[in-house]
């Protein structure tokens, strides 16, 4: 069966971004002017005309919905940086392992103990690797939470900067090494205009949302 010049331009309009939109308006009018111009010995087929107005329905429908997820997509994206926002100021205990330590005051983490976990031992190093501090925490299966009080193994004030923690769950005489949650407080957010992905830049260094565990 020949193809119709509205359905070349319908089939074009829905494959080819580059151009505009086929309106009702143009539609009819090229509906028109196909039905006047028709040979009368061989007169549109009421398939086909039925055809042409389904594939235009379609057309017009999957513009409708890409208008539609266009919109839900700003939607979300703005919801996504005003729940970023209200963090802002706020400590946020999250999945990582480095934390800055201030010139006065102490530095919070947790850790989730495995089951028969009697301990935590946790190693405080700064940005070369060195060991600052070692401390025990007891410790229960779950949520443990961790203070390190900024003091060095000498007794003195750590200087103020970027640490890293360890830890290590003490199971009768073995370890097995725990993931660290730090607490930081979130300074501002960020928005990734692609995907919407919010990241919240925090005291301790970038954290996505996905990574945060508690809200202070």
């Amino acid at each position: 069966m020949p193809v119709s010049p509205l359905t070349s331009a319908l089939a074009s309009n829905a494959t080819s971004p580059q151009k505009q939109s086929l309106g009702q308006d143009e539609f009819l009018k090229m509906m028109l002017a196909q039905l006047k111009n028709q040979d009368p010995l061989k007169p549109l087929e009421p398939a086909q005309f039925l055809g042409q107005l389904a594939q235009f329905s379609t057309v017009t429908g999957i513009q409708g919905m890409q208008s539609s997820l266009t919109a839900l997509n700003t939607t979300l994206g703005s919801s996504s940086l005003m729940e970023g926002a209200s963090l802002v100021g706020r400590d946020v205990l999250s999945v990582g392992n480095t934390t800055r330590l201030p010139a006065a005051g102490s530095v919070a983490a947790a850790v989730v103990a495995p089951s028969g976990a009697s301990s935590v031992v946790v190693n405080v190093r700064d940005v070369s690797g060195a060991l600052v501090r070692q401390f025990e925490v007891p410790a229960d299966d779950g949520l443990v939470d961790l203070v390190w009080d900024g003091n060095a193994n000498n007794g003195q004030r750590a200087a103020a900067g970027i640490y890293s923690m360890e830890a290590v769950a003490r199971i009768g005489s073995a370890g097995q090494s725990v993931e660290t949650m730090m607490q930081n407080r979130v300074n501002s957010v960020t928005v990734d205009p692609s995907s919407g992905a919010l990241t919240l830049n925090t005291s301790g260094g970038a954290v996505p949302l996905s990574g945060v565990r508690r809200v202070q």
